[in-house]
């Protein structure tokens, strides 16, 4: 089986890559697997350089083949935010709980009709050719008025798919795994991935 590696340590996300390359018998490995640890610095101000950062240094790092995403909650009533700082919207040392509180707090008087939000992802895959492909994913819904669930990790308990009554921690994996903003993303690398097989 073929291998790639995820440029990520966060667990939730590489659980979820993992699940995803499955259908194409690529195994992945995340930055945790790897016995020296590298460092990356991600510096941009959007999705997309952020996943190019960190893809290309890690493959500069490693030299092999790397996939890296950059992804975050965008919430229309608070300007986008959290956007690329969704992972740390509560501080520097936050936690998953501590930026969903934040961000009940921050609407706790916006109405249902103004709670409209998105998922957004963005895959770079970096090749040891020094190529770079690049896909996007969006997973439109809006935020609860409590949170629910216990599936997924970051703000999936307190956001709700459009077409959806529960939100994304309350679906089974196999449904986020079809809906999600990341899904999406790799779903846009199936056509690459079906023609270019052989780089991998």
């Amino acid at each position: 089986m073929k291998q790639l590696i995820i440029a990520t340590k966060n667990k939730g996300k590489a659980k979820e890559f993992s699940d995803l390359f499955i259908p194409y018998k690529i195994q992945t490995k995340t930055l945790l697997d790897l016995e020296q640890p590298i460092d990356i610095e991600e510096t941009g101000s959007t999705f997309l350089e952020n996943a190019r950062l960190k893809a290309e240094q890690a493959r500069d790092q490693l030299n092999c083949h790397v996939l890296a995403d950059d992804s975050g909650l965008v919430v229309d009533a608070l300007n986008g935010e959290p956007g690329i700082y969704s992972a740390r919207y509560a501080g520097k040392d936050a936690t998953d709980q501590k930026n969903i509180d934040k961000l009940m707090i921050a609407l706790k008087d916006i109405p249902e009709h103004k709670r409209t939000a998105r998922f957004v992802a963005v895959v770079a895959l970096a090749l040891e050719n020094g190529e770079t492909i690049y896909r996007k994913g969006i997973c439109e819904g809006k935020i609860a008025f409590h949170q629910a669930g216990k599936y997924g990790f970051g703000y999936d308990p307190v956001f709700i798919p459009e077409g959806y009554d529960d939100t994304m921690a309350q679906l089974d994996p196999t449904i986020k795994n079809k809906i999600s903003h990341r899904s999406q993303a790799i779903t846009q690398l199936e056509q690459w991935l079906n023609h270019n097989k052989h780089l991998l």
